[in-house]
């Protein structure tokens, strides 16, 4: 059975939205500072210094820090030297977003995480009441991803409306779909106003909760990392999204699950591009060319098996995407979303029929124009 802890249900509230319109880098200061998370479930500050070349980082979870020379390629990667060999590479857009490859996280400091990172900004409880949005939930267990809406009333409570390939695989396991009241009462301001605090009941530690002036906002929890972006006015795909991203992403294949939501698998990570045509195509490649998903998105309000019918996602998440592809007896399921220049990707595949369990693979990571 999934376990999730109460702090996860309290803090998807705290996905606050994107703008859609393309982040100016051209006053972009020499230092930067951003706050992070890891898909393993750390909470980081990191400055970039571009006169210095150089990253410094701290990974309050595990309280292990780096400083880590790097230079820049042509296609934009950070190419890192961390002399402890824990971040590996990077992408950046300067004052907005950060994508960085980590090997040493974790509490023993020796977990493969994805670490997504955003200019800290002023937020307030106050930031979210009303609001409704979409979000994904990165991890390294438990089936790596869930997708999913949050809609929040003007009294500060509401509810979450999820789905959990994971769960759909697993037909003894708890419904793929899920749905929980939530209360912000929890949520705590950092004396900073940079991000809030929760306490885990069912941890020493806390969750936390940070964002920027522009718009994008994430979660850091014990169970992995919260990334959203506010509703979409339409569930139709914006063709101002086409272009192309480099990205980073988290992978494990052959993943075999454990009591305790363990995993044995093979993990590993990876430069991709992607790229998106104003239809709405979208293929992602790895660094050798090799195509990892292929498809055209099709809005989650527009697919039966997700949304339309009891027991499924009971919020069309406007903005939201998917596509699947079932090929040589496996079936994939990939789920994309777009936050400005950034976009979020995930896919989740096993060999079929789904529901009588079994292995499976997943990959998920975030792609910077």
């Amino acid at each position: 059975m999934r376990t999730r802890t109460i702090s996860v249900l309290l803090t998807l509230f705290l996905l606050a939205g994107c703008s859609s319109t393309p982040h100016s880098t051209a006053a972009a200061p020499a230092s930067r500072v951003y706050h992070a998370t890891a898909s393993v479930g750390d909470f980081m500050t990191i400055t970039v210094n571009s006169s210095a070349q150089t990253i410094v980082y701290t990974d309050v979870s595990n309280n292990t820090t780096g400083t880590v020379p790097y230079t820049v390629n042509s296609d934009g990667m950070y190419t890192l030297n961390d002399p402890t060999g824990n971040l590996i590479a990077a992408y950046e857009v300067p004052n907005y977003a950060m994508v960085i490859q980590a090997a040493k996280t974790g509490t023993g400091s020796s977990t493969p995480a994805l670490i997504t990172a955003v200019e800290s900004g002023q937020i307030s409880l106050a930031t979210f009441k009303g609001q409704s949005y979409n979000y994904m939930q990165f991890r390294t267990a438990s089936g790596g991803v869930d997708v999913g809406s949050v809609n929040i009333n003007a009294q500060g409570t509401g509810t979450t409306s999820s789905y959990w390939p994971y769960g759909a695989l697993n037909s003894d396991n708890n419904s793929a779909f899920n749905s929980n009241a939530l209360d912000v009462a929890a949520a705590v301001p950092d004396p900073s106003g940079t991000f809030l605090t929760i306490s885990d009941p069912g941890n020493s530690s806390s969750d936390y909760v940070f964002g920027t002036a522009n718009g994008i906002f994430a979660v850091d929890t014990q169970n992995g990392a919260i990334l959203g972006l506010k509703k979409a006015a339409s569930a139709n795909f914006d063709a101002s999204f086409a272009g192309t991203y480099n990205a980073i992403y988290y992978e494990q294949t052959n993943v075999h699950a454990g009591s305790g939501n363990t995993e044995t698998g093979t993990p590993s990570q990876g430069n991709a591009t992607i790229t998106v045509i104003s239809s709405g195509q979208v293929t992602v490649s790895d660094a050798s060319g090799n195509t990892m998903a292929t498809g055209t998105l099709t809005p989650v309000a527009d697919v039966s098996y997700l949304y339309g019918s009891p027991g499924e996602l009971n919020d069309p998440c406007n903005g939201l995407f998917t596509f699947q592809v079932t090929s040589n007896g496996a079936q994939q399921q990939v789920f994309v979303a777009f936050m400005g220049q950034a976009m979020l990707f995930s896919s989740f595949s096993a060999n079929t029929p789904w529901g009588s369990g079994g292995n499976y693979n997943y990959f998920y990571g975030v792609g910077l124009k």
